[in-house]
């Protein structure tokens, strides 16, 4: 929106970014009755209108446009700004709810599937509507009793409220976004704004042992390196299949799980041991692509026996 010279058209261009995330979200909607909607999808278009219809865009009128209409005479209480400041509350109470519901939502029986069908055709239908009322008559409202000087304050105020929650990228990052929400989640992946080095940082930096055993049995990763591990190993694992990383015993169990996720009958793995006076929790988790193809196995070993021992609460900050 840095492109934009007047403030209405900053706005209304936030309205069609806002008209395309409500396209996507009504598309769903068609198939929702019998649990056919891409869950995705769904959740990406509430997600949009959410963080950025309402937290970004309305926030913008909430907080600089309608002061600066009561300050040039429109009234604030009551009116077409309390009318508007009512629809965004309207709009905000469904979209936290619908936001609550989607992720459960296949789960839900029809009466509850169409239910939040109706209160998401609720919001579609308000938002609609106060679009319309902001683009035709709000704004040409404003339009003509603000003074040149407005326009510049405006644009000022929210550029600033949009690199203060995004950065200075804000309106890069709010089209990928939506495009996300219409590609139902296939665009840029948020890893993809690590760099390596904060990737590997990152695995180096958790508090528990990680493996990664990929879809031919084959070690191929493992965390903390050159750090004192629980269970010791060395880089001549990477590349040696997993049975013959584990103890004769374990191998027959550790081949069932591998087998387990692999025909999606097991969803995870625990164990827990006592080992050199401390509790150790084992686990594993199937890892597969975002086509549901199985890519491997994530083994997670973490000493416990001091997270056991927690009582009360410790506060952020004491």
């Amino acid at each position: 929106m840095e492109e934009y010279t007047r403030w209405d058209d900053f706005l209304i261009a936030e309205h069609e970014l806002i008209e395309r995330a409500m396209a996507v979200l009504r598309e769903c909607l068609e198939k929702v009755d019998e649990g056919g909607h891409d869950p995705v999808k769904l959740q990406r278009s509430i997600d949009f209108l959410l963080e950025f219809g309402d937290k970004i865009h309305n926030t913008k009128e909430e907080r600089f446009l309608f002061p600066l209409m009561g300050q040039h005479g429109i009234p604030t209480m009551g009116g077409p700004i309390g009318v508007m400041l009512m629809e965004h509350e309207a709009e905000r109470k469904l979209l936290v709810n619908l936001s609550s519901r989607a992720a459960s939502l296949d789960a839900e029986p029809m009466e509850e599937r169409m239910n939040f069908r109706q209160e998401a055709e609720d919001y579609l239908k308000i938002r609609a509507e106060h679009i319309w009322k902001e683009n035709d008559v709000l704004y040409p409202m404003a339009r003509r009793v603000f003074p040149e000087s407005a326009n510049g304050e405006l644009l000022a105020a929210f550029n600033d409220l949009n690199q203060q929650t995004y950065g200075p990228e804000a309106p890069r990052k709010f089209q990928r976004m939506v495009e996300e929400a219409e590609k139902g989640g296939k665009g840029k992946k948020l890893i993809e704004g690590l760099s390596y080095e904060q990737l590997d940082a990152i695995m180096e930096a958790l508090p528990f042992e990680v493996t990664f055993v990929d879809a031919e049995d084959t070690v191929a990763y493992f965390n903390r390196l050159d750090k004192e591990k629980l269970f010791p190993r060395s880089r001549s694992v990477i590349g040696r299949k997993v049975d013959k990383c584990h103890p004769e015993k374990s191998v027959d169990m550790v081949q069932r799980i591998v087998e387990g996720f692999k025909d999606r009958t097991m969803a995870k793995a625990e164990f827990w041991i006592d080992f050199r006076g401390d509790k150790i929790l084992i686990r594993y988790f199937p890892v597969y692509n975002d086509l549901d193809q199985y890519m491997g196995v994530l083994e997670v070993t973490q000493a416990i026996g001091a997270i056991q021992k927690l009582t009360g609460q410790k506060r952020l900050l004491d």
